[in-house]
């Protein structure tokens, strides 16, 4: 009865997780495994702060959007099956 928007629900989930696997492994984010376990045991006191660059503040602003879109998305999908399971 409300499968379809569940599968649609899905679909679309699917559809963004691979596209941020995508951009991800594109960006290489994957590219340096070994170093990675290394990493909690790096003293890095002595670096200077990152500054932020402004890619940087538009994919963190791009996220916190697809974020609220994925929640608002999941209430409205949530609260359409339970107004019309009521029914």
């Amino acid at each position: 009865m409300y499968y379809p928007y569940f599968i649609a629900y899905i679909a679309i989930g699917i559809v963004l997780s691979l596209a941020v696997f995508y951009w991800a492994f594109r960006t290489g984010q994957f590219g340096d495994q070994q170093r990675a376990r290394y990493l909690p045991l790096k003293d890095e006191a002595d670096a200077p702060p990152v500054k932020a660059t402004r890619m940087g503040r538009i994919e963190t602003y791009g996220l916190f959007i697809l974020a609220t879109i994925g929640i608002g998305a999941t209430a409205a999908v949530l609260a359409f099956a339970l107004y019309f399971s009521k029914q």
